[in-house]
């Protein structure tokens, strides 16, 4: 909504805003352009017109959405998710969101999963067993070791530091 409302008072025709993407029709003022800069940054937005910078956006937007916002299970592995999604090669994504994010696409993918474990966790309407067949996960121990690998804790250990912190509070 604040980019569509950004375009339309600088006067700017775009035929598409969705998360993390407009599609403007023509070009535009370099004036226009930083406007449209300043206006976004004031949103906490950013403007990024560097083809790279945007095929980055673009993998995060996707793992995002297939962790936090699916709950189909993937009908093939992330790789080819990736590759079919974004039209190139699984390679090229790999090194390039590596080079940029000093991180692998799977271990975005991983943490990512990691936090919404968490988030599953600290809501408590979920049982372990079901979070790990909601993620994915091909079983309890596999979701348990990636918890403790990434966090330190065990997803138990996890919940019980939540529920001591929650009754220290209520004494207060």
């Amino acid at each position: 909504m604040v980019v569509k409302s950004e375009l339309e008072k600088l006067g700017i025709q775009y035929t598409l805003v969705e998360l993390g993407e407009a599609q403007i029709n023509g070009p535009i003022s370099p004036e226009q352009h930083n406007n449209l800069n300043v206006a976004l940054k004031k949103s906490g937005l950013e403007l990024m017109d560097d083809k790279k910078s945007i095929l980055i956006e673009k993998i995060k937007n996707i793992i995002v959405e297939l962790v936090h916002y699916s709950d189909g299970p993937l009908k093939m592995n992330l790789s080819e998710h990736l590759t079919e999604k974004l039209n190139y090669d699984y390679t090229y994504l790999a090194n390039l969101f590596s080079e940029v994010q000093g991180t692998t696409i799977e271990k975005f993918f991983i943490n990512h999963k990691i936090e919404r474990v968490k988030e599953l966790l600290v809501y408590d309407e979920l049982n372990l067993k079901e979070i790990a067949f909601k993620l994915h996960y091909s079983s309890v121990s596999h979701l348990s070791s990636q918890f403790k690998k990434i966090t330190g804790l065990t997803p138990s250990h996890f919940k019980q530091l939540k529920h001591k912190r929650r009754i220290a509070l209520e004494n207060i």
